[in-house]
C-alpha cells in the first residue's frame, strides 16, 4: 500500500491532468477464503460427485457418445467451482489497483483487457467498511444485490451482481478514513 505518491503505470493511464493522488494501493494476493465458501464449496462437491457418477454409469454400461460427452462441459464447471475459481481470483486480484484522487475512487482491474471504474467522490453511494481481525478489510462503494453472496470471481457476467469494492486491503479503517475525508473536501 502506498501513500500519496507516484501510481504505478496501471493507475497513471487512468488519471486525469492535475488530479492529486491521496492514497493508492492493491489487493493482497494470493489464494484466499471467502464467506460464500462455505456454500460454494459443498456445493461444488455435490456438483463434481453428481457428474462423476453420470460419466462413470455413461461408460460403465456403453451408453452412446452423446451421453458420454454430455457430462464433459458439467464437469469443467464442477472443476472450476472446486478449484479454479480460487486461481482466478488470485490472478484478477494480482492485476488490480485502486487510487484515492482528489475528486474520485478509481478500480482498474482485468487479467486480458484492463477495466477502469471511476467513481466521483461527490456522487459515491452506500460506503461499508468490512474489517478483518488482521486490520485488513474490503470497502464496498454501493449496495449489494443479493447475489453478491455466490458470485463467482473471473465468471462471465457476476460482476455486475456486486458493487465496486476496495477488495482485501490491509489496514482498511485508515484507508477508510482517506477516503471519507477525501469525499467530505470534495463536497
Amino acid at each position: 500500500m502506498k501513500e500519496a505518491g507516484a501510481p504505478d503505470r496501471r493507475l497513471a493511464g487512468a488519471l486525469a491532468p492535475g488530479e492529486a493522488v491521496l492514497w493508492t494501493g492493491r489487493p493482497r494476493g494470493g489464494l484466499r477464503l471467502r464467506p460464500s465458501d462455505l456454500f460454494l464449496v459443498p456445493f461444488s462437491l455435490l456438483w463434481c460427485g453428481f457428474i462423476a457418477f453420470w460419466e462413470w454409469m455413461a461408460f460403465a454400461r456403453n451408453s452412446p457418445l452423446f451421453f458420454k460427452l454430455w457430462g464433459i462441459p458439467f464437469l469443467l464447471v464442477g472443476v472450476y467451482l472446486l478449484f479454479g475459481r480460487y486461481f482466478v481470483d488470485a490472478l484478477l486480484r494480482g492485476r488490480t489497483r485502486y487510487a484515492i484522487t482528489s475528486s474520485r475512487v478509481l478500480l482498474v482491474s482485468g487479467a486480458l483487457l484492463p477495466r477502469v471504474d471511476s467513481l466521483s467522490l461527490r456522487n459515491l453511494p452506500m460506503i461499508s467498511l468490512r474489517e478483518r481481525a488482521d486490520g485488513s478489510g474490503d470497502i464496498v462503494l454501493g449496495s449489494p444485490s443479493p447475489f453478491a453472496a455466490v458470485a463467482l470471481p473471473g465468471w462471465p457476467g457476476f460482476r455486475e451482481f456486486t458493487p465496486p469494492t476496495l477488495d482485501s486491503i490491509p489496514e482498511v479503517r485508515r484507508v477508510h478514513g482517506i477516503l471519507l475525508q477525501a469525499q467530505g473536501a470534495a463536497g
